[in-house]
């Protein structure tokens, strides 16, 4: 394991729950998301892929969630966050492309402490592009975390899966532990394809944290699984094994990647996929 489980009883700790999900743009079945956060009722919900519609349709659990962010876009690239624990110093951003968001938010844990999370959902690979917006964003992220005065979380569909080679990078730049490791895969996408599953729907967290609970939840008519992450951010550091340290060469090499990929000149992968 990566990251320590909780003790069963939880002594002392303040757990908050989080559930995750690409909702696909396209996909209309707005009830079924409705009802999976009904029976889950998590603290935080992290929505990608979101439009206007989409933002509408959840009204129904807007009273549950007196803190909001939204990022409604039509390209498929839209985002929102719905809290219950207080935010602050909340803004969406716009790192590398400028039509990709990003969101950036202080919370505050049942407890009264403070933590930095980062939502954000990068471009998808394909055959026949590049994947300098993936992984520019993601080493943005990484330099970002790193530098943040608050211990840190990012979440969101990565468009990666764990064990690639640019996950790996960003895990070492930013020092961030992977709470899958030593529990599962925890497959989120394909959820149409019964037989050709990845991991790329992720939570990453500084060491201070504490795994009560991680799992995949029922499918709600997108290509993704919605994830549920439920944390206790500790007094000192808990984890059971850090990731390598970023050497030289990672730190040329995400230069180099970054300073190619704010080059870049066209529409995001994927903008009229769910058009």
């Amino acid at each position: 394991w990566q990251v320590q489980s909780l003790p069963f009883d939880g002594a002392g700790a303040a757990v908050f729950r989080m559930v995750a999900a690409n909702v696909k743009m396209s996909n209309r079945r707005y009830g079924a998301l409705i009802y999976l956060l009904a029976d889950q009722d998590p603290d935080m919900v992290i929505l990608v892929e979101v439009d206007a519609a989409w933002l509408a349709a959840l009204a129904p659990i807007r009273e549950r969630y007196p803190f909001v962010i939204e990022q409604p876009q039509d390209n498929a690239y839209g985002m929102a966050l719905f809290s219950r624990l207080p935010l602050t110093d909340a803004t969406v951003r716009f790192r590398l492309m400028e039509e990709v968001p990003s969101i950036r938010a202080s919370v505050e844990t049942p407890d009264g402490q403070r933590f930095a999370l980062y939502v954000i959902h990068p471009e998808p690979p394909v055959p026949h592009a590049d994947t300098l917006g993936r992984d520019g964003e993601l080493i943005l992220t990484a330099e970002d975390t790193k530098e943040d005065d608050l211990p840190a979380v990012v979440a969101g569909d990565l468009n990666d899966v764990a064990w690639s080679r640019s996950t790996r990078r960003f895990q070492r730049l930013s020092g961030l532990l992977d709470p899958r490791v030593g529990r599962g895969f925890f497959n989120s996408f394909d959820a149409r394809n019964r037989f050709m599953r990845w991991p790329l729907d992720h939570l990453f967290h500084d060491a201070r944290f504490r795994v009560a609970d991680l799992a995949r939840l029922p499918a709600i008519g997108s290509d993704h699984f919605p994830m549920l992450f439920a944390l206790a951010l500790m007094a000192d550091e808990a984890s059971g094994e850090t990731p390598e340290a970023a050497d030289a060469d990672d730190v040329q090499e995400a230069a180099e990647v970054v300073a190619e990929a704010k080059t870049l000149d066209r529409k995001p992968i994927g903008s009229d996929w769910e058009n």
